[in-house]
C-alpha cells in the first residue's frame, strides 16, 4: 500500500474513532431519560376537557394515590361509564369503546417512571396534601399529558426541604 492510501485509512480510522467518541460522550451527558415527554396514546384523552373544562379531580380518575404508592388509571369500565351518554358518538368515545367491546384495557403510554429503587409512594403525597400540578404540572390545561418535571433526587430532595418532610436515605430508597 503507498503513502497515500495509507494517510486517506489511517484518516478515515481517526475520523470514525472520533465519531464514535463524540457519540459516546454525547450519550454519557444527556440524561437517561431521553423517551417522549409527551407520548402519543391510544386514545387522544384531553385533560384540559376532564380536568379543566369540567372540573373533574384527579383523585376521581386516579382513585388509588390516597391509598397506595401508585396513582392507578381509570378502568375501561370507568370512561364507559360517562361516555355511554357523554360524546357517544365521537370519534374517540368509538374507540374507546371498541376497547370495552373487545375487553381489553387500554394501553396508555406511561409519561412518568422512577427507577426501581426508588420509591414514591403517591398516598404519602396526598396526605401531606400536596397539590398533584407540584409534580405533574397543570395538567388540567394540557390537551395532551406532558412530563413538565424531571424527576431527579436533587429536585425532590429541594421539595423535601421546602415542605420540611424527611430527607433520610431510606423515607425515598429501598
Amino acid at each position: 500500500m503507498n503513502n497515500v492510501k495509507k494517510k486517506w485509512v489511517i484518516s478515515g480510522m481517526v475520523a470514525a474513532a472520533v465519531t464514535v467518541a463524540a457519540g459516546l460522550l454525547a450519550m454519557y451527558l444527556l440524561p437517561l431519560d431521553l423517551r417522549e415527554r409527551s407520548p402519543i396514546q391510544p386514545l387522544a384523552f384531553s385533560h384540559k376537557v376532564h380536568a379543566g373544562n369540567n372540573g373533574i379531580a384527579c383523585l376521581f380518575c386516579h382513585r388509588y394515590a390516597p391509598k397506595s404508592p401508585v396513582a392507578g388509571i381509570p378502568a375501561v369500565a370507568d370512561c364507559r361509564a360517562c361516555h355511554q351518554f357523554i360524546s357517544p358518538e365521537a370519534p374517540e368515545i368509538k374507540k374507546l369503546m371498541g376497547y370495552w367491546d373487545r375487553r381489553e384495557p387500554i394501553p396508555w403510554v406511561r409519561v412518568y417512571w422512577l427507577p426501581d429503587h426508588v420509591y414514591f409512594p403517591h398516598m404519602m403525597h396526598v396526605r401531606a396534601r400536596l397539590d398533584c400540578a407540584a409534580c405533574h404540572g397543570k395538567v388540567a390545561a394540557m390537551e395532551r399529558i406532558t412530563r413538565t418535571v424531571h424527576l431527579k433526587m436533587g429536585w425532590c430532595l429541594d421539595c423535601h426541604r421546602q415542605h420540611r418532610a424527611s430527607i433520610d436515605c431510606w423515607t425515598c430508597h429501598i
